[in-house]
């Protein structure tokens, strides 16, 4: 980062003294290119553009693009007006604005200047390539669309949802691998594993000023945690959870089943979407499912989904479709439910649970919790378990941090801290699990248990300094959503914007007519 901050400083005074030589060849006083603000107002009369050009150039985020037109409106006074010269005056300002100040290119006056005819396919490239550059800015910077591709937010967001997702609220932030592919996020179109991307070029996390910083309860898109290592064959599934569960070897060495094994910078890792329900700072837990941060019981959110069991009075009992219609039941998630012919499994809200209670081939419905049992169990072991009515059992090992010194599992969990930039923690082998992806992977330090010590970079460590803020981020329907609670922090890096905005809804389960979830269009996300 150091290193980055001083080169920065180095292009930004090679780019001010370009200007100080570009300002005298025009006539004007050097030292004005110097002094903030008057350099960008005589900048722009310099120019010839109106005075608005100035409120557009202070503005935060907005500034960096104007600097690009300024640029581009400074070369057409030295005849530089071919697309190459302009692209190399925008991406290389540290070296082209003192190239054009020192050498003997001639200043033109703007009355002066020559009108350049262009071709019809100049004239439709310029237009094709501007459109392109501007939907790229305003997707890496300031909104961008997504999708919700599964049901780990519903019944709050629904699979079929698109939103606009604002990386303004938090700060738009600088892409770690500003070279890639247009539109595209870490593979190539019509491709499985080419990447869309080039490291030629990585930049250091930068995040400029938002109005916001991230809130319980924030709806948040950000970049996936585990994602920095993927198994190409099995890319919507944790390399991490493929390793524990068959081993480094084979994850790695088995690439018929599991594909080549690649690294992804972050702003390349796959957007998920999920509840901010605890941020930096905060002491968070379950219990029996209920969440409390700092000691207190959190209100729920309305559609608030768990797993339910539901017992009909005959072996074919089922829901039919109108009750599953009305009730927003998906076909996906009603055809996965059946344990056998009088008992099935669902994703329900508790409204949802007791209206299915009072249908009259229903004996009763019970809230489920996290144990080791699966869709195998015989229907008098499932009986035997819901009887305990939501109590949990057990450690489950896929619930972070993973150890038996933790032995937590998806509805008993914690407490846990949350950690905060600056703040100073005792470090033991004990807690040790908690934070050790943070200090190794997160904040890129050399970490080592030996003889029972921990050792970072190199030295005896019994105490660590954060220098991110982290998250906690759970889903909605929270038995059936890949979290927090399986791989732990979401570091302040990996945030990528909030959700605001749900523009379209379509049911892929209705027909093309009946699609659209016209009650779900145009609905700001709470």
């Amino acid at each position: 980062m150091k290193t980055f901050l001083v080169i920065s400083f180095i292009f930004s005074i090679a780019s001010v003294i370009g200007l100080y030589k570009i300002f005298e060849k025009a006539g004007i006083k050097g030292f004005f290119a110097v002094i903030p603000l008057l350099n960008l107002w005589t900048w722009i009369k310099f120019i010839k553009k109106p005075w608005w050009w100035f409120i557009l150039g202070i503005t935060p985020f907005l500034n960096v693009f104007m600097v690009f037109l300024l640029i581009v409106e400074t070369l057409k006074f030295f005849k530089k007006t071919d697309f190459l010269e302009q692209a190399a005056g925008v991406i290389f300002p540290f070296a082209y604005l003192p190239y054009l100040g020192f050498s003997k290119i001639e200043y033109i006056d703007a009355t002066q200047l020559p009108k350049v005819p262009k071709t019809f396919i100049r004239e439709w490239s310029d237009a094709i390539i501007f459109a392109v550059v501007a939907a790229t800015i305003i997707r890496m910077f300031m909104i961008e669309a997504f999708t919700i591709p599964t049901s780990s937010m519903e019944k709050s967001l629904l699979v079929g949802d698109y939103l606009f997702v604002s990386k303004l609220h938090y700060g738009p932030k600088i892409p770690n691998t500003p070279l890639s592919f247009p539109f595209t996020h870490h593979t190539m179109p019509f491709t499985e594993s080419t990447k869309s991307y080039l490291e030629w070029i990585k930049l250091p996390y930068y995040r400029f000023w938002g109005p916001e910083t991230v809130k319980n309860n924030d709806v948040v898109v950000f970049n996936y945690p585990d994602g920095d290592t993927v198994a190409l064959k099995m890319q919507t599934q944790s390399y991490y959870s493929l390793v524990r569960r068959n081993g480094w070897q084979t994850v790695n060495t088995d690439k018929g089943t599991y594909g080549d094994v690649t690294a992804r910078p972050v702003d390349k890792r796959e957007n998920y979407i999920k509840r901010c329900v605890g941020i930096a700072g905060d002491s968070l837990k379950i219990v029996n499912k209920q969440l409390y941060i700092n000691g207190k019981a959190v209100e729920n959110p309305e559609q608030l989904q768990y797993q339910y069991v539901i017992f009909f009075r005959n072996m074919t009992g089922d829901l039919n479709k109108r009750t599953r219609e009305a009730l927003q039941i998906s076909k996906e998630d009603y055809d996965n439910s059946k344990f056998n012919d009088s008992t099935i499994m669902l994703p329900l809200t508790a409204e949802n649970a007791k209206a299915i209670k009072q249908l009259p081939n229903v004996v009763n419905v019970f809230c489920v919790s996290d144990t080791n049992w699966n869709r195998k169990v015989l229907d008098d072991n499932i009986r035997y378990y819901l009887d305990k009515e939501c109590s949990s059992v057990g450690w489950n090992p896929s619930i972070f941090p993973y150890s038996e010194k933790y032995p937590w599992n998806r509805d008993n969990f914690g407490t846990i801290w949350i950690p905060k930039a600056g703040v100073t923690i005792p470090l033991t082998t004990d807690n040790l699990p908690l934070y050790e992806r943070i200090i190794g992977v997160y904040e890129n330090n050399n970490l080592k248990v030996q003889n029972g010590k921990i050792f970072i970079n190199g030295k005896e460590a019994k105490t660590y300094t954060f220098k991110m803020n982290y998250y906690w981020m759970m889903g909605d329907n929270r038995h059936n959503s890949a979290d927090s609670r399986y791989w732990g922090f979401v570091p302040e890096d990996h945030v990528v914007g909030k959700a605001v905005f749900v523009w379209l809804s379509l049911d892929k389960d209705k027909s093309f007519l009946d699609k659209i979830r016209w009650s779900r269009l145009f609905r700001f996300i709470h």
